[in-house]
């Protein structure tokens, strides 16, 4: 209860500021320009949440196989979008079209989730190390990787070489361009894909399993090793993808992945820790609440106001949206 005092006190702080100087505290407009601005945030949170989606799905998904919180997911999403960057707009790479350049920016995360798994989480895990100290590697590897990208990419933001400057389509008060539409439209799309691979495929089966009950996956003969590096393989990619779509409406900086993480954190947590579907729907909840308060609050505080919904939630539903409660003991 502190804690969402706490939040609740930070968040509201402009507002009592503004309001002992004499101004009037950031309100959003009434009357109609208010439901077309409400429908506006509510499509833009809509394409801010199924992004976050896509990057919080692999995070959700390694927790549920190995109970591991990967604090370097944020940098998979880094990678992704900047070697997309060098091979499509930098000027020491080979100019590729920003199609091609996305798709071997997802073979890359892919390559790095097996070659990070196989190189540092399997030994580990042989050894016995400890979730603690695993998770203390995890934020080594985040700093590590957040600073050889920092060295090869800079400080300098960038952005793709198309789809960069479009005209927005109007559909009645509510106005987005070809771009964010067909990011919104690819990124569910692949949201449908992964719930189709977890549902129907004996792969997607055995993942399940997996993170329902390792030690009788194992006892059933499921190759939980396979499993595993397929898990990181396919959050590795995802996260990169994810990466080039918000590189794509936003811009490609070094630390985005960083900042996109709290957002992935708060996602799977809000939707259910280790359920792929409840990192979907926590992180459309996040994405959406984001947005939407700026219709009252300055932009700087909608990532505050969706924590806030987190803290809430979490304090009357523990488990989560989506997540089973369990007795500890």
């Amino acid at each position: 209860m502190f804690t969402a005092a706490l939040a609740l006190g930070l968040v509201m702080l402009p507002a009592v500021t503004a309001r002992a100087r004499g101004e009037d505290a950031p309100r959003g407009p009434v009357g109609p320009a208010f439901g077309g601005r409400a429908l506006q945030a509510l499509v833009d949170g809509i394409q801010f949440g199924v992004i976050i989606a896509i990057t919080a799905v692999g995070l959700s998904l390694v927790f549920g196989t190995i109970h591991l919180i990967n604090f370097a997911h944020g940098e998979f999403v880094t990678v992704g979008a900047t070697f997309a960057f060098f091979l499509n707009a930098s000027p020491a790479g080979p100019g590729w079209h920003l199609i091609p350049a996305a798709v071997a920016a997802v073979a890359l995360g892919a390559l790095l989730g097996a070659a990070v798994d196989r190189g540092v989480w399997r030994p580990l895990r042989a050894r016995g190390t400890g979730l603690i100290n695993l998770f203390i590697v995890t934020i080594g590897l985040s700093l590590l990787l957040r600073h050889i990208v920092l060295v090869l990419y800079g400080t300098r933001p960038g952005s793709y070489a198309q789809y960069d400057i479009q005209s927005a389509i109007g559909l009645g008060p509510v106005g987005i361009t070809p771009r964010d539409l067909t990011v919104t439209v690819l990124a569910v799309l692949v949201l449908l894909g992964v719930a189709v691979l977890l549902q129907r495929t004996r792969t997607g089966t055995a993942v399940r399993a997996v993170s329902a009950n390792r030690d009788l996956a194992e006892a059933s003969g499921i190759d939980v090793r396979r499993v595993v590096l397929f898990v990181w393989m396919l959050g590795g990619g995802l996260a990169a993808l994810g990466g080039v779509f918000f590189g794509l409406v936003e811009t490609v900086t070094w630390d985005m992945g960083f900042k996109l993480l709290l957002m992935m954190f708060a996602g799977i947590i809000l939707g259910g820790l280790g359920s792929a579907y409840g990192a979907m729907a926590g992180s459309l909840v996040i994405g959406v609440v984001a947005q939407m308060s700026t219709l009252w609050f300055p932009v700087d505080l909608q990532y505050a106001w969706a924590l806030l919904v987190l803290i809430v939630v979490l304090l009357v539903r523990p488990q989560g949206i989506l997540g089973r409660a369990e007795r500890v003991g």
